[in-house]
């Protein structure tokens, strides 16, 4: 007899897939926004991005959330993929693209009432982050130095 498997057998949990950046001004620092209250990882420190939605290409979903919640524009060629991050969190499972950017068009603002700051990426080991950004740092200290 065979037996079928169902997600809850499986223990399947949902992929989330979400894109950031790393906007890298003429010092070489690096924005960082602080979590809002009522937000999950709450006055954590983390690179600005979002959710890919449902049939939008991880570039034009990064290029969305950047104008959304910085007020920036950002050009498809300014957009390099550095790496990624594949992370378990108890409620999902979480995939995060890292795009590194230099180029963009207004002065980023915290749209969502974030606090934003410019960092050197040794500042950037120090803050808190959520877990998932966590190895991010060393990518970028790695190529930014």
């Amino acid at each position: 007899m065979k037996r079928c498997l169902t997600d809850e057998s499986r223990n399947v949990i949902r992929t989330v897939s979400v894109v950031a950046a790393a906007l890298v001004d003429n010092a070489n620092r690096i924005l960082v926004a602080k979590r809002p209250e009522g937000r999950s990882f709450a006055g954590l420190w983390e690179f600005p991005g979002g959710k890919i939605e449902t049939g939008e290409s991880p570039e034009a979903a990064l290029i969305r959330e950047l104008a959304e919640e910085l007020d920036i524009n950002v050009a498809l060629p300014a957009l390099t993929p550095v790496t990624f991050v594949s992370f378990a969190y108890p409620e999902f499972h979480l995939l995060m693209l890292l795009y590194l950017c230099r180029d963009w068009h207004g002065i980023p603002q915290g749209r969502e009432g974030q606090a934003l700051r410019w960092e050197t990426t040794t500042a950037l080991a120090t803050l808190p982050m959520p877990p998932a950004d966590v190895p991010l740092v060393a990518v970028l200290r790695a190529l930014l130095g």
